[in-house]
């Protein structure tokens, strides 16, 4: 998936310094995704052998990652059943689709359908018995990706285009998003800083947003066809109400002291935090803040910035953007 601060073009650079600062090139070490995204990082190192534990406070993601990560190699035999279901008219047809006269266009009329059908059914699936846990976050994973990919958007659900681009005009169609064979994982759908008192490894890997822009109003539809819930929405974009899942690192008031205190008490030896020099935190801030509690270390690499920046008039005067690795080894881990 197209998905802001998506680490997907990092992952040599991010693996580098793990090895650089543990011995993951010679045994298996236990790693954590603290804010897993789309679940690149995660993926990578279960890939490699290790063992990961991913967390997301957003639904959609903990159901990406609990594909990717808990997940055995799987044969989903249902694909083709889902993928042939009439359609019909749910909840995302009659909220987010022109023909139901709700003003949106976020996806056509017939995938918007087709989305509610599958949805529903695997839904149904699950609590016939029909198909076990492994299965069901398959399926919805499976469903997520495929969705999106035929959005009607310029990468973000912040807002939907006047007329359906090409992409969003072909049909949706579900395929299986391979597992590793390799050691299964765990994945939480929580606040970090609160499961961080819960969990204990080798490697934290913290991937926070780093500036005002929230993963949840970007992100809202992809959360309601996760949950499928239908809530209540708001406003041109149909908004669903986001703020249990508003990130304070999203915010200059808060960014810093709820760094320092997943800082102070992670249980993990090495912490590895990605951050950008356009980021809420300078970097003599987190400088600051790590140094309290260990060896502090900075590597970085110059790269391009996510897409969509381009097409939201953020009018940036650079093409590119500097990704920093911020690396404490701490103190009494």
């Amino acid at each position: 998936m197209n998905y802001i601060g998506s680490k997907y073009s990092l992952l040599d650079f991010i693996d580098s310094v793990v090895s650089e600062f543990t011995d993951s090139h010679s045994r298996q070490v236990v790693i954590c995704d603290a804010f897993a995204g789309t679940g690149a990082v995660g993926v990578f190192f279960r890939r490699k052998g290790h063992k990961v534990i991913a967390n997301d406070i957003q639904y959609y993601s903990y159901v990406i990652n609990k594909n990717l990560i808990e997940n055995p190699p799987l044969n989903l035999v249902k694909l083709d059943y889902l993928n042939n279901l009439e359609p019909i008219e749910g909840f995302i047809y009659q909220t987010y689709c022109a023909g139901s006269g709700s003003g949106r266009m976020y996806f056509s009329d017939e995938n918007g359908k087709r989305c509610d059908v599958i949805r529903q059914e695997i839904e149904r699936m699950k609590t016939a018995g029909e198909i076990d846990e492994h299965e069901y976050y398959a399926y919805l994973a499976a469903l997520i990706e495929a969705i999106d990919k035929v959005a009607n958007t310029a990468s973000v659900y912040g807002a939907f285009l006047k007329s359906l681009k090409k992409s969003a005009q072909k049909p949706m169609k579900l395929v299986q998003i391979p597992s590793s064979d390799t050691v299964e994982g765990k994945v939480y759908n929580s606040d970090i800083n609160t499961l961080i008192n819960e969990i204990s490894g080798d490697i934290l890997y913290l991937d926070p947003p780093y500036n005002t822009r929230q993963y949840s109003s970007n992100y809202h539809l992809l959360e309601t066809i996760a949950r499928y819930d239908s809530p209540e929405v708001r406003g041109k974009t149909g908004l669903r109400e986001t703020t249990a899942q508003k990130s304070k690192y999203s915010s200059k008031r808060t960014v810093v002291a709820e760094f320092e205190e997943i800082i102070k008490n992670a249980k993990f030896k090495v912490i590895i935090l990605s951050y950008n020099n356009e980021g809420l935190m300078s970097v003599d801030t987190v400088r600051e803040i790590m140094s309290k509690y260990g060896e502090y270390y900075l590597r970085e690499k110059e790269y391009r910035r996510f897409k969509a920046d381009k097409t939201e008039n953020r009018n940036h005067k650079a093409s590119g953007t500097k990704e920093y690795l911020h690396v404490l080894v701490k103190r009494d881990a």
